[in-house]
């Protein structure tokens, strides 16, 4: 819960600072000269990029809670067996041994979501989160049953 609140709260702040920024981009573009305009439009594009990057974001935690409740329904979560150190933080050594079993599991079965949704985990619990992001791509777009990215 306390990660959803901290999105949110960044998430709102994000989108006040678009807003200040592209008001401070009109801004530029009211005074008509060559040189503000060209600056209005380009302190302008930064909100644009801002706000796509964040609704793609906020898009795909979407899809991957609802393929997690989905996976919740089927009672096939991945069970946490990771050994962790007296500070709570997860073992190397467990996480790469789930790693193994996950990544086998997928190997095993390369078009199931299911499986894909479970070694995006491993890789997050391995602290891998560029091939996790990319392992929950791979798990969102199986199950809608569309073309896997690479």
């Amino acid at each position: 819960m306390r990660a959803k609140i901290t999105y949110f709260v960044t998430a709102a702040v994000l989108v006040v600072y678009f807003v200040l920024v592209g008001s401070r981009g009109v801004m530029l573009l009211k005074q008509g000269t060559a040189l503000t305009v060209t600056f209005g439009i380009a302190v302008l594009i930064l909100p644009v990029i801002g706000v796509w990057f964040l609704w793609m974001n906020t898009r795909f935690v979407n899809r991957a809670n609802q393929l997690a409740a989905e996976l919740e329904a089927e009672g096939g979560l991945p069970v946490d067996e990771l050994v962790r150190t007296p500070g709570g933080r997860i073992d190397r050594d467990s996480a790469d041994a789930v790693f193994a079993k996950r990544r086998a599991e997928t190997e095993d079965s390369p078009g199931d979501w299911r499986c894909w949704f479970r070694l995006a985990v491993a890789y997050h619990d391995a602290r891998d989160t560029p091939r996790a992001r990319r392992a929950m791509q791979r798990a969102i777009a199986l199950h809608d049953g569309r073309p896997v990215p690479n």
